[in-house]
């Protein structure tokens, strides 16, 4: 009897689940726009708000290009380079752009990051400041000075190469590493002799009291942008990689055809007047090259010397982790 009882409660209970089941079901049928959005593939690309990405990104055109070939796109900011290196190698990114040196630590930890393009040398924003009251008039006069670098970054290489060239030894300077923003305050209130840095800081604090370049990048680092992908998506979808590249040329086309347009959209998302913005920008040139023997070289050079001085605790190879998207 209970038995009996149950099955009458249940049985209504089960067509009203089946007759809700077919109306979804229909509701699909008729919205293919909502039933393919769940098949979209999704690009997850890392970026900083000082570089190349970030202006690709304010324009939406990416979104647009990669529409067609069904990807939607995830952005993620990232601080610093090392931070988005991590995400590529744990997983949680496919794409980004960084600076020379992150990747060489990256690799040095065991990273599969594959290098598919480059940017454009930028080493006229690089350089060291100091103070022009007359106490550093030229290379020679950095030793036994405290001076403010960010630790393993690009910065950190010029320097090396700008005491080799003055025959000082990194050990014959009193380092401070310290990241951009601390190392301002500290060159500001005089606890450094003289701070290493890239724009749009350079651009920035050059507006600063009694502040000059000693010497700008030339010669010293090719200070350069790398686009990295994760080996497993740069292996599976160097096609997407190609229209990505692609679209980062295209908006950079833009940025170096409109410069003070860059420079406003750039300022509101940094915090640093338009006009340091401005200057930073006329002295670079955004764009996209095929990564050649030279640019290897060059990257290699940089690792070499941080191995040699025990900055990174193994040799990494260049070339291995260079992928060649016209092969594929």
């Amino acid at each position: 009897m209970n038995l009996k009882r149950k099955y009458v409660y249940f049985i209504p209970f089960l067509l009203f689940i089946l007759f809700i089941s077919t109306i979804m079901s229909g509701c699909n049928k008729g919205n293919p726009k909502a039933a393919s959005s769940s098949d979209d593939k999704v690009l997850r690309i890392g970026y900083q708000k000082n570089c190349p990405l970030v202006i690709l990104k304010e324009l939406g055109t990416l979104e647009k290009e990669l529409k067609s070939h069904g990807y939607k796109v995830k952005w993620s900011e990232f601080q610093a380079g090392p931070a988005l290196l991590e995400a590529l190698s744990a997983g949680s990114i496919d794409f980004g752009r960084t600076g020379d040196s992150p990747p060489i630590f990256a690799q040095a930890a065991g990273s599969t990051l594959r290098y598919v393009a480059s940017g454009i040398s930028k080493y006229q924003g690089s350089g060291i400041l100091v103070k022009n009251d007359g106490q550093i008039k030229s290379l020679a006069d950095l030793k036994g000075k405290k001076i403010a670098f960010a630790k393993g970054s690009s910065s950190h290489f010029l320097l090396i190469n700008a005491l080799k060239k003055a025959n000082i030894s990194i050990n014959d300077i009193e380092p401070a590493y310290l990241a951009p923003g601390d190392a301002r305050i500290a060159f500001e209130q005089n606890k450094v002799d003289a701070w290493v840095v890239w724009d749009p800081f350079t651009a920035d604090a050059e507006k600063l009291p009694n502040t000059k370049f000693l010497v700008n990048g030339k010669g010293l680092t090719s200070d350069r942008d790398y686009f990295v992908a994760s080996s497993t998506f740069a292996k599976a979808h160097p096609d997407i990689i190609k229209v990505v590249l692609k679209e980062v040329q295209k908006s950079s086309d833009w940025a170096n055809s409109h410069q003070k347009e860059a420079a406003e959209l750039l300022s509101n998302l940094l915090g640093i007047e338009e006009s340091s913005m401005l200057k930073a920008i006329e002295r670079r040139t955004y764009g996209v090259e095929k990564i050649t023997d030279e640019v290897i070289n060059e990257q290699q050079h940089i690792a070499d010397t941080f191995y040699e001085l025990k900055i990174i605790p193994k040799k990494v190879n260049i070339k291995e982790n260079v992928l060649n998207l016209n092969e594929n």
